[in-house]
């Protein structure tokens, strides 16, 4: 039996500068979640980091406990493994000062 899957593009070719988060993605009906960050273009200055956040509502967030390094070279990819995470997935981004990624994140979920 096949299990059920899905993937959804949550960022693509977006300029990650400074602290943000990326657009929430639903997936209460997932056991478990693989989050990937690819580089579309070379870093500029050092390597950001990605922290997983989890959400009972869509609206307030916790950090899940999983972080990551970005990318810096282009097509680079980095990411996350997440189970236990309730309904709502996203990420919260930091860049170091001076620092920019050119992004495409994807969330890919299974039941």
């Amino acid at each position: 039996m096949l299990r059920e899957s899905q993937s959804a593009v949550v960022v693509r070719n977006e300029v990650w500068r400074g602290r943000l988060a990326i657009e929430p993605y639903e997936a209460g009906w997932a056991q478990e979640a693989i989050i990937f960050v690819t580089a579309l273009k070379a870093a500029v200055g050092a390597a950001g980091t990605a922290h997983v956040e989890i959400s009972p509502d869509g609206m307030r967030w916790a950090r899940e406990g999983t972080s990551f390094a970005l990318p810096t070279a282009m097509d680079g990819v980095t990411f996350a493994r997440v189970g236990h995470f309730g309904n709502w997935l996203r990420l919260a981004i930091e860049m170091p000062e001076g620092s920019e990624l050119t992004a495409l994140a994807t969330i890919h979920t299974k039941a």
